[in-house]
């Protein structure tokens, strides 16, 4: 070559086939030498799993593969094949390829096979070789040489000399500037190191004149692959490259081709999708073009697999696109959303029910079944003067959608094969947008249902209860509501349990209860007691209410919710709770008493009424004692009023023995006679306590030495408890807490451990202030305390307590002392070992 275009035309997406395609390279033995990310993509095999083993492995069942085994046995004297075949993707479906094969020779006079595959399947029903699902450029010799990480050649095919002229033993270990002009050396390998750097697909559009034909300039479309080899370092690099001079008409479709990926699809609108088709196809390659749809398809509803066949009548059709170079044709009836209705002996028929196009190169407007049964719609179209006509079904996953109609009239040459699959490939590409709307309508409509899980799929209660909860939504349609519940672990083995219903239903409820959930955890993990946490959350809705509306010179549209929230600590057996608006709860005993806890009721959250303060109110619970948390779904209905619902309520739960789960089941079949006008949300938590021989605390002067007391105690009692490798980390986290309560505190200290689900340390003083990690300066001696606490915890934080705060840390427990091996159960109080002398209840 003398000479080539000094404009590089590289760019990551590419017209025609070859650059959709999957790339692999096989051996003679026919194991897999190289793969790329298209291939992955398309057959779901990582470049892992495939190279190095045999290619059959991608095939369908034993019988099938071994018949392609054969074939290629067949075909191995040949330069290559195209055709279809199957092709099994990783997660076991199969997938209808369109596939090419060519041969390939190595400088050591060996061979292996290239293989470019494009799935077809899915998006058409056409024979094996049949002329509409050849692509535009299947029949043109597709030049293909493999390069190596230094730009070698290593491998090439016959017609690549055939493109340039240069015998194959000239390429062999050659980079491109050793047979090449420099400059068009230089531009194909920037284009090459770039796709070896970044694994994606690019393509190099040049001019050139072959040594095979120096009297006339040749255009060439050259594509690059990255090879990888098992581990997914790239090998290499494949060029495929195509001779486009004197195919005016091919790369006229490939721009139009390229210009539908950005103009069809830009939408979810099933009914725009179909107008940007027909608007792209006139004038670049019909005069007319009409886009009908299956009647169900702009309603978001998926047509049958095979329609028109139980009635034999063609199923009805609306038109979604119209588009005319005679802007006085765009009236009816070529008008949108016009429905149609196909006679059943009509091409348009044929083509809906068999998924097969249909090129009428002289269109025949005087005779016909459909002429004589609209002999209207006839005259229309012989007055626009149409002469010939393509019918292209629309199909996606083996659904027909619609038809799409393409017809001259000003341009005198009718349609051609070619003209048929450019038209195919416009739609296919139509088809595709078609079916992402359609699977966004589904998928909105799932993730409605999906909203469930905005609720916890497995709550626990650590050492302090035992759950069970159950939630069955007013809206089955949908199944979403505004209900939710939750259990929350907090420090010190204690356990917040949460219920809340925000008003309304649908989506929207949906959302606002995920964000108060979340808001709900948040504030939790700041252990803020039951009432200023409702507090909190009472201005996060308000919050929400205001960001919610659109119109500032509106009143924000008021979302409103209730909440319960209570803390249970098992080390005291105490409960606190709050409530904003929300049904009281029950407690039931061990021996199946119900009682109603006198609790404030609060305002409901949302409402503006931040004035009235909400009200904490602290239980003592017996172990065993099961406190029930609902909603007010459960007991509030259209046929009776909320106290009888509340004995209802009260007469499941009073089951002495039961456990949380056969209570909940039992107050679930109370329902199957009453219909729940609101979502029904149930949470039951069996209160635990734990061994005092789990906890010790002791009271600390505040003094210096204390630090010293401090550790000693509590080495050993964690000596006592079998953990001596705790031993280290947790005198060192003792000494900084008891050295900043000393420090910062007025008064007395305490210091508490606690052996439940992890190992607790908590260090009482009484000065209010929470703890804040500081970021010293390198000559400060302070300020690392905390930041050391953090070090040898699994967490650590502070809360507010009686006259001051505590500040806790945590520590895993080694695997010996478990969870698990803890006490499942307690002796009766006569038989408890009592607490050493110096352990006092915080």
């Amino acid at each position: 070559m003398t000479h080539t275009d000094h404009t590089p035309l590289a760019k990551p997406v590419s017209p025609g086939e070859i650059p959709d395609s999957a790339i692999a390279v096989i051996n003679a033995d026919g194991t897999v030498a190289a793969w790329t990310q298209a291939a992955e993509r398309l057959v779901g095999y990582s470049a892992a799993e495939v190279v190095g083993r045999s290619a059959a492995h991608v095939l369908p069942p034993p019988e099938e593969a071994r018949m392609a085994s054969l074939f290629a046995e067949q075909r191995r004297a040949q330069s290559g094949w195209s055709g279809t075949a199957a092709v099994r993707h990783r997660d076991g479906h199969t997938l209808k390829m369109s596939l090419r094969v060519s041969l390939l020779w190595g400088q050591d006079a060996g061979t292996r096979w290239l293989v470019s595959v494009t799935d077809i399947g899915a998006l058409s029903s056409e024979p094996a070789n049949g002329p509409v699902r050849e692509s535009l450029l299947a029949h043109a010799p597709i030049g293909i040489v493999v390069y190596d990480p230094q730009l070698r050649c290593t491998w090439v095919n016959d017609a690549m000399e055939r493109h340039d002229g240069i015998p194959r033993d000239r390429r062999f270990g050659r980079r491109l500037k050793d047979s090449l002009p420099a400059v068009e050396a230089e531009a194909l390998e920037v284009v090459m190191q770039q796709v070896l750097q970044s694994g994606t697909t690019m393509v190099h559009e040049y001019r050139a004149w072959p040594l095979s034909d120096g009297r006339r300039e040749h255009a060439f479309s050259a594509s690059f692959f990255c090879l990888q080899d098992a581990d997914g370092t790239a090998m290499g690099v494949c060029s495929m490259t195509v001779d486009v001079t004197g195919n005016r008409r091919a790369r006229e479709r490939l721009a139009i081709l390229s210009e539908a990926s950005t103009r069809i699809g830009s939408t979810l609108d099933v009914m725009q999708t179909g107008q940007e088709l027909a608007e792209l196809a006139v004038p670049l390659l019909a005069d007319h073009a009409l886009v009908d749809l299956v009647e169900s398809v702009p309603f978001g509803v998926e047509p049958a697999a095979r329609i028109g066949t139980t009635s034999g009548r063609p199923p009805l059709l609306r038109r979604a696109g119209v588009a005319s170079i005679d802007l006085g044709l765009l009236e009816l009836p070529w008008v949108r959303e016009e429905v149609i209705h196909a006679h059943p002996s009509s091409s348009f028929a044929v083509a809906l029910r068999t998924g097969r196009s249909h090129l009428e190169p002289v269109l025949d407007t005087q005779t016909g079944p459909w002429v004589d049964h609209d002999p209207v719609r006839a005259q229309k179209v012989r007055d626009s003067g149409v002469h010939s006509l393509l019918v292209v079904p629309i199909r996606a996953r083996r659904c027909v959608l619609g038809l799409a109609l393409f017809g001259r009239s000003a341009e005198q040459t009718p349609f051609q094969e070619d003209d048929l699959l450019l038209a195919e490939e416009l739609v296919t590409r139509t088809a595709l947008s078609l079916d992402n709307a359609l699977q966004y309508a589904r998928e909105r409509t799932a993730a409605l249902t999906l909203q469930r899980d905005l609720l916890p799929h497995r709550v626990q209660g650590g050492a302090a209860v035992e759950v069970a909860s159950r939630y069955v939504p007013a809206d089955m349609d949908h199944g979403v509501g505004g209900d939710w519940f939750d259990v929350i672990e907090l420090s010190g083995a204690r356990v917040a349990l949460v219920v809340g219903d925000v008003v309304g239903h649908g989506i929207n409820a949906a959302a606002t209860m995920g964000r108060l959930r979340t808001a709900v955890r948040t504030l939790a993990d700041l252990d803020l007691p039951p009432d200023e946490l409702l507090t909190h959350l009472d201005d996060t809705v308000r919050r929400l209410n205001d960001e919610d509306t659109d119109d500032t010179d509106q009143a924000p549209a008021v979302v409103g919710a209730t909440c319960l929230y209570a803390v249970y600590d098992p080390v005291t057996r105490r409960c606190t709770m709050a409530r904003a608006g929300h049904p009281p709860p029950l407690i039931v005993g061990a021996q199946g008493r119900v009682t109603v806890p006198d609790l404030p009721a609060g305002a409901p959250l949302g409402l503006g009424l931040g004035l009235v303060p909400f009200e904490s109110v602290e239980l003592e619970l017996p172990e065993g004692s099961v406190l029930a948390l609902y909603s007010d779904g459960l007991v509030e209905s259209r046929d009776e009023d909320i106290d009888a619902g509340l004995r209802r309520l009260g007469a499941a739960l009073a089951q002495p023995g039961a456990s949380p789960e056969d209570m909940c089941s039992r107050v679930m079949e109370t329902l199957r006679s009453h219909t729940p006008a609101d979502d029904v949300t149930l949470l039951l938590a069996r209160t635990r306590a734990l061994e005092p021989t789990q906890v010790a605390s002791w009271d600390l002067p505040n003094e210096p030495v204390t630090v010293t007391t401090a550790r000693h105690l509590a080495a050993r009692q964690l000596r006592e408890w079998g953990l001596e490798p705790l031993v280290t980390p947790v005198e060192s986290i003792v000494s900084e807490l008891v050295t900043n309560a000393i420090r910062h505190g007025g008064g007395p200290s305490r210091l508490r451990l606690i052996q439940h689900r992890v190992l607790t340390c908590e260090v009482f003083d009484s000065n209010t202030g929470q703890p804040r990690p500081r970021h010293p300066h390198t000559l400060d001696e302070h300020g690392r305390g905390l930041q050391l606490v953090a070090q040898l915890s699994r967490r650590w934080g502070s809360r507010c307590a009686t006259d001051g705060k505590v500040v806790w840390a945590e520590q895993d427990l080694p695997s010996s002392a478990s969870a698990g091996d803890l006490p499942a159960s307690r002796a009766p109080d006569s038989e408890r070992p009592h607490m050493p002398p110096q352990a006092l209840s915080p």
